[in-house]
């Protein structure tokens, strides 16, 4: 009979401290989930993503976790492939159970995951390496986005900036180079309504694959245009294949490009032929201890850690996901999760703000500009 007991006692334990209101939640931990690329021409990305949020999440659990649970983070490799980012959502909800993810990256994997996954599992995500409109829906408009929650600004956002510099400066002549997939096509949609502001259109437009750094028919066709500007919508080595390219045609127009490049990649990859190429960003200065969430990340990160524009991302990621599981109390649960987000409005992450409500889901619109300069120091 004790011996019994002592087993009904053991297994009754075991369901208390795995039954804790919702699918990856015990009384002990939070599993998190999380896609994106650790291998191949993108792998840099998501690595040091992973790299930041691992620690940051360590550094949450050496404190105590969150109402005493411990923060895990189960990360599967996408490649940066569609197919493959919405078959490891599939696994991280349904073989993992992972209770919320974070973190995802690409525009066209993460807008399949959306639709075909997480959206419909109610299953929320927490930032993605993604400026494209289809992720900023109201949930009016796509159910499926009541569970994606950006904390970047839009492409839209930073193309506006970029055309607005350009033309400030009384370019007129602007050509536009675009990875053939939801990225580069919103980020030329986004190119295309700036300039129409400005009563102007692209002198000419040419596309890359994506994984692809085959960028010899778009050098032809730009070329053609002596431009006097080219907008890259890619990523860094085809923009580094691209601008080789063109100078070696004989082509020296004013190179600009989008956050997701990755600054400290693109100039690994270039070296000093990175000098002087214009890039968008859409988070705080790393490199500057001035802004509070900024200086938290070079924290957690060492002195003798490389701070990026991806890891900052990757830090500020982590922490909304953090503040809004504190926020929703012991008896966590998704529903939860989505209601404590949808009420940050104006939410201060140390001088980096979100907002979201119960029918925007834009996160941030904060853009900077910055240049490269000797050295491959980014500029501001």
């Amino acid at each position: 009979m004790k011996l019994a007991q002592a087993l009904l006692f053991g297994l009754l334990g075991w369901i208390g401290g795995l039954v804790a209101g919702e699918v990856g939640v015990t009384d002990r931990s939070i599993l998190i989930g999380m896609t994106a690329p650790f291998s191949g021409p993108n792998g840099a990305y998501g690595l040091d993503m992973k790299t930041v949020i691992s620690a940051y999440f360590h550094q949450i659990n050496e404190s105590g976790g969150i109402h005493g649970r411990r923060l895990e983070l189960r990360a599967l490799d996408d490649g940066y492939e569609t197919e493959r980012t919405v078959a490891n959502t599939r696994a991280l909800i349904s073989q993992e159970q992972a209770f919320s993810l974070v973190a995802s990256y690409g525009s066209s994997p993460t807008t399949a995951a959306m639709n075909e996954v997480f959206g419909v599992a109610r299953v929320p995500l927490v930032g993605t390496i993604s400026g494209a409109d289809s992720i900023r829906l109201s949930p009016k408009d796509n159910p499926n986005n009541r569970y994606m929650f950006n904390v970047r600004a839009s492409y839209a956002n930073e193309t506006e900036a970029i055309v607005n510099q350009l033309t400030s400066l009384g370019f007129k002549n602007i050509a536009v180079l675009y990875q053939n997939d939801g990225f580069g096509k919103s980020g030329l949609d986004g190119v295309v309504a700036a300039l129409r502001k400005h009563n102007q259109s692209p002198s000419a437009v040419a596309t890359v694959e994506r994984n692809s750094l085959d960028v010899g028919q778009a050098v032809q066709t730009i070329t053609k245009v002596n431009p006097q500007a080219v907008i890259m919508v890619t990523l860094y080595k085809p923009t580094a294949a691209f601008v080789r390219a063109m100078r070696k045609a004989n082509q020296t127009p004013q190179f600009m490009t989008l956050s997701p490049v990755g600054a400290d990649l693109l100039v690994q990859e270039l070296g000093d032929e990175a000098r002087g190429i214009g890039i968008s960003q859409v988070m705080p200065y790393p490199w500057n201890d001035t802004t509070p969430m900024v200086r938290e990340y070079q924290r957690l990160v060492g002195k003798q850690g490389k701070f990026t524009y991806y890891g900052v991302e990757a830090y500020a990621m982590a922490k909304v996901l953090v503040d809004a599981i504190r926020k929703s109390g012991k008896d966590l649960t998704r529903e939860k999760l989505v209601t404590s987000l949808e009420s940050m409005q104006n939410h201060d992450l140390g001088g980096y703000r979100v907002s979201y409500s119960a029918t925007e889901r834009f996160g941030s619109r904060f853009v900077d500009l910055t240049v490269i300069g000797s050295g491959g120091r980014v500029l501001r």
